[in-house]
């Protein structure tokens, strides 16, 4: 019910070694200039009271992630305004990308990763967070995750 991402798609393994990136399995930085934290993407499973979720990194200003590291082991930090972000994850299971879809990311209580909101668009992502998903998606997006063709998006 739950896949991730290990690293925003800008990543590239080669800047693991220099002074300037970071990448945890929590936030990431990238040349001292590009700052991402990871979260999740929750979407409620109709008829049930499971939640499938996507691991997923978003993009934040250096302030906002300044703030939430700062904030990181901060008890209530959960009362903090959400972030705007970009989402830099590509979900393959999605047509059109879901590179650079708008979010805002809500901090929750220490121990739990952020909740990544998608701004309200027709993207079928974002539709599938507000309306939710059937047992049947699950196993769809399951196959698709577990066994992609070579190169084709699936919807």
């Amino acid at each position: 019910m739950n896949y991730t991402a290990e690293a925003p798609f800008v990543w590239d393994p080669a800047f693991a070694d220099a002074d300037d990136c970071l990448l945890s399995s929590d936030q990431c930085v990238i040349q001292a200039e590009h700052y991402f934290v990871k979260g999740l993407i929750e979407i409620p499973v109709i008829g049930s009271d499971e939640v499938f979720s996507w691991g997923a990194w978003v993009s934040l200003s250096r302030e906002n992630f300044s703030r939430a590291a700062d904030l990181w082991d901060t008890p209530g930090r959960e009362s903090e305004e959400p972030y705007f972000g970009w989402l830099t994850t590509d979900l393959l299971v999605y047509s059109p990308t879901t590179l650079n879809l708008k979010t805002h990311v809500h901090t929750r209580p220490i121990g739990q990763r952020p909740l990544i909101e998608l701004e309200p668009t027709d993207h079928p992502l974002a539709v599938e967070q507000r309306t939710g998903i059937t047992q049947d998606r699950v196993r769809d997006i399951a196959a698709a995750v577990l066994h992609p063709s070579r190169g084709e998006r699936r919807k």
